[in-house]
């Protein structure tokens, strides 16, 4: 039996990968390390890794991001949390806050793995003092206050009531307030009304409680824009992962991609003038070329919206993509005279050729979205 067969029968794998998402850990450290010199040392920084660290792999962003110095981390639900969590990538003592608003089932795990829950209403309040009492535990909380996202939290009106009532609640701790900006790129207008509701109804509550707590609202665009919303602690996002949340912003930083996205020529073909290519045949050869077909399609993560927009680097020459952009390959065309050839990389957008800010712009979206897109089966290669 030869090699390629010996591996076959022990049920080994490829060694190539078809697509592969190259993950740089200097670059993640790097922009970090710019955020914490434009906030300064005396105030703590949530490294948010919702959504697998935006697509990144959550362990091992939370890990390099703990050996920066982080120990606040953000995610959206319990869900998100425990995975963190068991996961083994933090070392240091630290929190994880969940930003959803629990279920009442959920709110068990959130006292078993020690994580921080967002309480919004008094329903989920007096739900949570039930079932931390009866067994005995106290549960860590944060206020969410809703002024003016739209979205989850408490009225800055009946904030101070909830509040109240948690400091009735003997198994409840409250361990910070925050809000959520609905246009953190503008420091003034409606930010600043955001802004102003917030800090009003933090002074008023620790003026009554007769202590200080941690408050905290800006996230990636407030970073850049808004000095005045650091308070205790800032949340950056699009920051840490190498893109700005606006292209135009008062302060720019220097932040790095942190993700490359590539994938493997597959096939060239030849193809004469007329020729369609792909799917309800949208483009048409305008002349002799060659065709490289390219592994990666809209279930990786290259969106449907790029069809024939966008350009692919191959050897460090862009080449346009033509064609519908299919499920699982995408097309471009080689021109007349060409080096391309089968098993060469083609780097889709990264550190090198075009961004993910710049495929967010082509295909009518935003970076947060085309770097959380890269799906599942796109391997992750940290470097």
């Amino acid at each position: 039996m030869d090699e390629t067969k010996r591996e076959c029968a022990a049920g080994e794998i490829p060694p190539e990968n078809m697509t592969e998402a190259l993950v740089s850990l200097e670059n993640l450290a790097r922009n970090a390390r710019l955020i914490r010199q434009r906030v300064g040392e005396g105030r703590r920084i949530m490294g948010i890794v919702k959504a697998n660290a935006y697509g990144h792999n959550v362990h091992r962003v939370a890990e390099t991001l703990e050996k920066s110095g982080i120990k606040d981390f953000g995610v959206a639900n319990i869900h998100e949390a425990i995975e963190l969590k068991k996961g083994g990538a933090l070392k240091k003592k630290g929190t994880i806050l969940a930003f959803s608003s629990p279920l009442p089932s959920h709110i068990p795990f959130f006292l078993h793995h020690g994580i921080e829950m967002t309480l919004c209403d008094s329903l989920t309040l007096h739900a949570a003092e039930v079932i931390a009492a009866a067994e005995n535990k106290t549960l860590a909380i944060q206020v969410k206050v809703d002024t003016g996202m739209g979205r989850l939290g408490v009225s800055p009106s009946v904030a101070m009531e909830l509040l109240r009532q948690i400091d009735c609640s003997p198994h409840l701790e409250l361990t910070g307030i925050y809000t959520h900006f609905a246009d953190s790129a503008t420091a003034e207008g409606f930010s600043r009304q955001q802004l102003s509701a917030f800090t009003a109804l933090t002074r008023e509550y620790e003026h009554a409680s007769s202590r200080t707590v941690c408050k905290h609202a800006a996230n990636s665009g407030a970073i850049l824009s808004a000095p005045q919303s650091w308070l205790d602690m800032v949340r950056p996002g699009i920051l840490l992962y190498g893109y700005h949340p606006v292209k135009r912003s008062a302060c720019r930083l220097d932040v790095k991609p942190v993700m490359q996205f590539e994938a493997k020529v597959i096939f060239v073909k030849t193809v004469p003038a007329g020729t369609t290519i792909s799917y309800n045949r949208t483009w048409t050869a305008p002349e002799t070329c060659s065709i490289a077909t390219i592994a990666a399609g809209y279930a990786d993560g290259y969106a449907r919206a790029l069809s024939s927009r966008a350009t692919v680097m191959i050897n460090g020459s862009a080449y346009p993509q033509v064609g519908t952009v299919t499920m699982d390959q995408i097309m471009v065309n080689l021109g007349s005279s060409h080096q391309v050839k089968t098993g060469d990389k083609a780097i889709l957008f990264g550190w090198e050729g075009v961004g993910a800010e710049s495929m967010a712009d082509l295909a009518g979206t935003i970076s947060y979205e085309t770097l959380c897109s890269v799906s599942s089966r796109v391997k992750r290669i940290f470097v």
